[in-house]
């Protein structure tokens, strides 16, 4: 079940760039907003996962 909601967060990151490209050039949606919130979204999954590697590998090291 975790990895179906990293997979869900890293779709709905890339799918708010992809309308944030296209909010760009159409006048419709908000380009930028959506850009923005896509990049923090995936920002915020690749954090957590970069600070369980982090824990990871100290556990590992203080084991020895």
């Amino acid at each position: 079940m975790g990895n179906f909601k990293e997979l869900f967060k890293d779709f709905c990151g890339w799918a708010l760039i992809g309308l944030g490209i296209l909010g760009l050039f159409l006048p419709i949606l908000q380009g930028i907003l959506m850009i923005l919130a896509g990049i923090a979204i995936l920002e915020r999954n690749k954090e957590k996962k970069t600070l369980d590697k982090i824990k990871k590998y100290l556990k590992r090291k203080l084991k020895k």
